[in-house]
Formats: structure tokens, sequence, C-alpha cells
């Protein structure tokens, strides 16, 4: 598939209108039967794809869907966001909310789960539904409430929080936001006066690159320091587009470190997973976390065996320069946070067998 095939589904439909974020929000593919793209022997079945995104809906970006290069079911693209029945069908004994985040949530949609930092979710919405979502349990909600009545919740608790230095701007995907909302939420929280870090995150520069424009980043700069981190999971990824998008922020003076996350089928190869690195190596992204993937409800199929993620990283250490290696780590619930997987001490074994159900072929 590539931009022309995509462009075909579409009557009287310009470059131009391709390359506008908005029109690529409007214009998501969110039915599996409306991307006939797919030859008919490898267009997965409706009724059964049907049953998915009944719980799990799927909202797919032109763009994104353009960067899938094959048909069958083994493209690192099309695993990340078209439904599979797996979903449904694999590791329903996993939780929802695997982080217990909701257990943090001191007020709505504010977790504070570390003393100094906070993370505000200002959007259930993305550009795109992600399968391996470890957040997948909201897409089936709308923003629920006056956005101005949720920004106000956050303002008033980091007010009285002066313990917190630092705010992750999350959701859900902030820049699914026009720019004037954007900066009203970063410019309510940069006028407390303890809050000295603003941090996004945000898949848009790899789902939908064209929203990182001109006007963006010189609204952004203004709120410096502040840092962004995305997620891209594989090679296939890292297009033009996207290293552009990447690039305007880095040279607006904004960092992007990229927080990837360990999937099977798409990255948990050494090969791919060192293309990968060396590829945001080349368009100055760090490699910051790769994390492991959590038990997630509707995700269990993504998950890969903790000690092949270990072999694989021992070749990546051997192969790779430094400035290339991200830190494989696990996020667990409670203050233990991330713990870094990286030649397991008698501590760290412990802490994992504390938490079986996270690494289920963990001994």
């Amino acid at each position: 598939m590539n931009k022309k095939n995509i462009l075909s589904l579409f009557k009287g439909v310009s470059i131009n209108d391709w390359q506008d974020w908005r029109w690529q929000l409007k214009n998501r593919f969110t039915k599996i039967e409306s991307i006939n793209i797919f030859s008919a022997e490898n267009l997965p079945h409706t009724k059964k794809t049907n049953s998915v995104t009944d719980i799990y809906p799927m909202a797919v970006t032109p763009y994104y869907l353009s960067l899938i290069k094959k048909s069958t079911g083994n493209d690192p693209v099309r695993i990340q966001c078209i439904p599979d029945l797996l979903e449904i069908t694999f590791s329903q004994q996993y939780p929802d909310d695997p982080l217990n985040e909701h257990s943090y949530m001191t007020v709505p949609k504010l977790i504070h789960r570390y003393a100094d930092r906070c993370l505000i979710l200002v959007t259930e919405q993305c550009a795109v539904h992600c399968r391996h979502c470890n957040r997948k349990r909201f897409w089936t909600k709308s923003n629920r409430g006056n956005f101005k009545t949720r920004l106000s919740g956050f303002i008033r608790y980091l007010e009285k929080s002066p313990q917190i230095r630092e705010v992750i701007i999350s959701g859900g995907d902030p820049l699914i936001y026009d720019d004037e909302t954007l900066e009203s939420i970063l410019a309510s929280i940069k006028a407390i006066k303890h809050v000295e870090i603003l941090r996004i995150g945000s898949r848009i520069p790899v789902v939908m690159p064209m929203r990182i424009t001109k006007n963006l980043c010189q609204m952004l700069k203004r709120y410096r320091p502040l840092w962004f981190n995305t997620q891209f999971n594989s090679p296939a990824e890292i297009t033009p587009d996207a290293a552009r998008a990447c690039n305007m922020l880095q040279e607006t003076g904004i960092p992007v470190s990229n927080q990837s996350v360990l999937l099977k089928g798409i990255n948990d190869s050494p090969g791919v997973m060192r293309r990968l690195l060396y590829g945001l190596q080349k368009i100055s992204v760090r490699p910051y976390y790769l994390f492991h993937c959590e038990p997630v409800k509707g995700c269990g199929h993504f998950r890969v065996n903790i000690e092949s993620g270990l072999k694989m990283m021992e070749f990546i250490r051997q192969e790779c320069s430094g400035l290339a290696l991200p830190q494989y780590v696990a996020d667990l619930p409670g203050e233990s946070g991330k713990i870094p997987l990286f030649g397991l001490s008698p501590k760290t074994k412990n802490e994992l067998k504390k938490n079986q159900y996270f690494f289920d072929n963990f001994t």
C-alpha cells in the first residue's frame, strides 16, 4: 500500500488535503470493510473483526494505513492498527488496568503515582487506536464532562501540591487538540510557579506527522523546558514525514525521546530492533525506554517471554553503540515503578516474582 492507493479511496482529494492533519483525523478508517485495498483473501473476516471492534473500536489515519507494505498478517504496521480476533480470545484473565492507575487518580484523570511528578489524561481520543495500547479501556469512552472542568480540576490539584515539579501531558493523545486548546493546557500549568518541567507523550509524529506544523512548534517553544516522548515500534514507521516532524520539534529546542514497547511479531527479533534503534539515532531521536509489554486485557498476544527480551537486549548491547541503547524496563504497579531488566540482580528477581502475573513465564 502507499499514499496513491489510499487516496484512490477518496474522490477529489488533493495532496494538500493529505498533508492537512484535520483531513487525516476526519477521514480515519473505522470499519475494516471500508479498506477495500486488501485483497479478498487477505481482508480480515468482517463478522469476526466486528466482534472485536464492538469492544475495542478501530481508528486508523490514512497516512498510517499507507505504511502497510504487506496485505498479509505479518506486516508490523498492520499488526499495530488492524483489529485481531486474538484481542478478545487470548489472555482474557489480564486486567484492564494492570498498573492500577485508577487508584492514583486523586482527581479525575490525574495520576499522581510518584511524589515529584504527575500525569494528566487530557483526552481519551487518539489519532490511531494502537492495538497494543495499555489504556484501550478508554476507547469506548468519549471525552466525558466539560474540558474546562477537567482542566480546572487539574490546576486546583497542582496548585495545592508544591512537591510536583513535572507534569506529563498524556491521554489519549494531547496533540488531537488544536493549537489553541493545547496552549490553554500548557499555559495554565506553566503559570504554577513550582511546576518546572512539562512533558508531552504523543504518537502523533508516528501516526499523523503532518500535525507537527511550524505554528505548533512556535507555540510549544514558549513553554520550554518541554520534553517530547513518542513511540516508534518498527523501522517501517521511520518515514521521511516522521523524521521531518521530529526534526521540526528538535529545531525548536524540544528534545524528542522514544519509548518503544517490545511486541511479538513487530520488534522482538534482534535484527529488527537494531534497525529500529539505528533509524532513531539517524533522526536524532533518543532511544529512551523499551517497555516489556504489560499484561493488559486485549493485548496478551503481543507479549514476549521475558528471557527472550533479555537475550535480544544482550545482542543489542554487543552490536549497538551506547547512544542507540534504550533501557529495557518493566513498569510495575505501585511505587516500584520502572524496573530495569538488565543483568537481573537477586533484588530485581524477587521484585519480578512478587508480580508473577506480570511475567507468566518468569521463573
